[in-house]
């Protein structure tokens, strides 16, 4: 796991609060050492830190320096939001997402009908998918939800290779819709869409709950 110091921390997090989570803010050194209480000589080393981590994004332009987190800083303060949460009685708490229901390209109904990926579900999640997912596009309030999931203990299903294919690693969570057990499932590609969850099951939620598209979906996952 990676080392960050809590001096490098809390730096991390005045970043966060000028808006550096959103896009990028401008941010100085001198202003920074205000925010930090502290030289602006200071706040500099700690912007080169927070660099050298990949923590942060910076650029200079004509009119001074700007900042953004980059999702491994970002992940960083959801640790710490974690934390917290255990600490303050909320570790307790379900996570729930919410969302409308939308229709997939079919992809999900391919490769859950691939025996090495069932086998992986039933052994580690406890059932065979039916061959296919519900994909629910996230209300913009979930979508911060769904990036503290990354905190939890996600399940690592391996990919294969076969008929000269290669199949990618993907990860799941258990989850429950309503009185089904399921699993979000999130495939091992880069920059996957963060408003967009697929969720397996046993069984064919859009029948068994009598699903169309722009339903709304509550999605609930146990801490």
């Amino acid at each position: 796991m990676l080392m960050v110091l809590p001096d490098e921390v809390h730096c991390l997090k005045q970043i966060a609060l000028l808006g550096g989570c959103r896009s990028q803010v401008f941010a100085s050194s001198a202003r920074l050492g205000m925010e930090l209480a502290t030289s602006p000589q200071t706040a500099s080393r700690r912007l080169q830190a927070l660099e050298r981590l990949q923590l942060i994004t910076r650029s200079l332009r004509s009119d001074g320096q700007y900042i953004s987190l980059t999702l491994k800083g970002e992940e960083v303060l959801l640790r710490e939001f974690s934390d917290y949460g255990r600490i303050f009685g909320n570790g307790s708490a379900r996570h729930v997402l919410t969302g409308e229901l939308i229709s997939g390209l079919g992809e999900g109904r391919y490769y859950m009908s691939l025996a090495p990926y069932r086998e992986q579900f039933l052994e580690k999640l406890g059932f065979e998918p039916f061959p296919g997912t519900l994909n629910v596009r996230l209300d913009p309030g979930s979508i911060a939800t769904r990036k503290r999931l990354e905190t939890l203990g996600w399940i690592s299903i391996r990919g294969f290779q076969a008929n000269e294919r290669t199949y990618g690693d993907a990860r799941c969570l258990p989850c429950r819709i309503g009185d089904h057990r399921c699993g979000i499932v999130v495939p091992g590609r880069t920059h996957y869409p963060e408003d967009i969850v697929e969720v397996i099951s046993p069984v064919e939620l859009r029948k068994e709950l009598g699903l169309s598209d722009h339903d709304i979906v509550r999605v609930e996952v146990p801490p």
